[in-house]
């Protein structure tokens, strides 16, 4: 029985033959798929890796030519995030930090973190502090004019260990205490019974916990006897499609609350069940109310007749998708618009109150007069 040989050779030239048909379906596919567009982009990275002379940062040209390809759309709403970008956003959109959870201000007299506030249920707490406390140095080192803002700025840090706090205490004496560093909820939602039963709810924005925390305001401020609800979306940047209908769902009565057009599928719309809040409402707003905070003062002027008050919104009718790259950084584009329940756009028109007026102030005092008239009607 006689047996094949194979060359070395013919073995190295088979391989690379094999390699060339391989890059070259390769290529066909990626044409194919993705056009002559997306050939170039991988071609002048790929001449710029091999051939420039200088020294440069792959990273930064990147993020460059995906910065410049997006503002390129001509869509203020789309961007790009590079890595650390994008990791800042995921922070800020959990409506949580890392710290020792408290409020302060930078005080005088004596120098240092005067504490206003004490989250409960914070490590802070846990460790004994109160408002009132003043922090006047940071693991042993004293708080001055100069370090101040770098010290505090380093305790968020430590996530997982400790901060060794020298705390004095409103008695003035002095006090060292050692606090854990972690994750600290913080939410997005002020609220106070104001006089004549108004309830008073600020919205930060909608990101999570936005709806579970605003619904947890208003049914406290109904346990204590409200008659009418304010809600303030001002500066409000907008957030998550689901916390906003999860609370359209819970303030207003049964019908549509929220449609949502996108380019490759079908016009959905959200409904409200018949489950609600029967009181008076009223609602804040400014050209700083984005997306779905506008939205959320729309609907209830659209459901419930609720009156807007403040200045003309920013017109944020476009919702984006974020996508995740192999960088590690997120496209958002636009892929869709919205429109209230019965259809009605914001997009480049934004929201004109019932009442228009200039001065945080100033719209606050008329919010809670027109609202105030409202309650009275019954």
């Amino acid at each position: 029985m006689s047996k094949k040989r194979f060359s070395v050779r013919a073995i190295i030239i088979t391989a690379i033959l094999t390699l060339m048909v391989t890059i070259g379906v390769g290529v066909l596919v990626v044409r194919s798929l993705l056009g002559p567009r997306a050939l170039t982009l991988l071609e002048g990275l790929a001449l710029i890796e091999d051939r420039f002379v200088a020294d440069y940062d792959p990273d930064v040209a990147l993020n460059g030519a995906m910065t410049g390809m997006v503002n390129a759309l001509g869509d203020r709403w789309s961007h790009y995030l590079d890595p650390a970008q994008r990791a800042e956003l995921d922070k800020a959109r959990q409506n949580a930090y890392v710290g020792i959870g408290v409020t302060y201000l930078r005080s005088d007299d004596p120098f240092g973190m005067e504490l206003v506030e004490v989250a409960e249920g914070g490590p802070a707490r846990e460790a004994g502090l109160a408002a009132g406390d003043y922090v006047t140095a940071v693991d042993g080192e004293t708080l001055t004019g100069e370090n101040f803002d770098a010290l505090v700025a380093s305790i968020g840090d430590r996530e997982g260990g400790t901060v060794e706090l020298t705390v004095q205490g409103a008695d003035g004496k002095s006090r060292t205490v050692r606090v854990a560093v972690r994750k600290v909820d913080a939410t997005p939602v002020e609220y106070a019974l104001l006089e004549s039963g108004v309830g008073y709810v600020r919205l930060e924005n909608f990101y999570q916990n936005a709806a579970s925390s605003t619904r947890s305001a208003v049914e406290d401020l109904i346990g204590q006897g409200v008659e009418g609800l304010l809600f303030d979306v001002r500066a409000n940047p907008g957030g998550y499609v689901s916390e906003l209908t999860e609370l359209l769902d819970y303030l207003l009565p049964e019908g549509p609350i929220f449609a949502e057009h996108s380019k490759n599928g079908p016009t959905i719309v959200t409904q409200s069940d018949e489950d609600c809040v029967d009181l008076p409402m009223a609602v804040l707003i400014d050209e700083n109310s984005y997306s779905a905070a506008e939205l959320f003062a729309a609907q209830l002027r659209e459901s419930v007749g609720a009156p807007l008050i403040g200045a003309r919104t920013s017109g944020k009718g476009y919702y984006q998708q974020g996508f995740g790259l192999p960088n590690g950084g997120l496209l958002s584009i636009s892929t869709g618009m919205y429109t209230t329940g019965n259809g009605v756009s914001l997009i480049g028109v934004g929201l004109t109150p019932d009442d228009v007026v200039e001065g945080a102030d100033a719209q606050l005092d008329k919010a809670l007069e027109v609202l105030r008239e409202r309650m009275k009607e019954g």
